[in-house]
């Protein structure tokens, strides 16, 4: 079954979206050497369960497509959700929907990062009710 192996962050400001993300969660954001503006987001080491990304500058759209570009929401696990809410806040980000339990999985929240991308962020507790 096809897994997804990969995310982008689009930015309008990338210097910013990158001090949030490595602020909020520690992710490290290098930039790429390769023939385009593009920066390798890692977000933990490579034996742990995960997949890293990349961060790049918002466009219009893409070329001969019909629509500007979507964003798809990822979701981060985090330890607590609490403690990355705050964190988030802290650092420009807003929270769009506060947390709530999905009951026998864990603790979601919605939130919206400096550049006004969704995501959301998950802490698995299966006694969440």
């Amino acid at each position: 079954m096809p897994r997804v192996v990969h995310f982008e962050i689009r930015a309008e400001d990338v210097a910013r979206a990158k001090k949030f993300y490595e602020n909020v969660f520690g992710w490290k954001i290098e930039k790429w050497e390769g023939p385009m503006e593009y920066w390798n987001i890692t977000t933990g080491k490579q034996e742990e369960p995960g997949i890293d990304g990349g961060l790049m500058r918002r466009q219009v759209g893409i070329p001969g497509a019909a629509t500007p570009i979507s964003t798809y929401i990822c979701t981060i696990d985090v330890p607590d959700v609490d403690e990355y809410l705050n964190k988030i806040k802290q650092q420009g980000g807003k929270v769009t929907m506060e947390k709530s339990p999905i009951p026998g999985i864990g603790w979601f929240a919605y939130c919206l990062d400096t550049e006004k991308n969704i995501f959301g962020i998950m802490h698995s507790d299966m006694s969440a009710r």
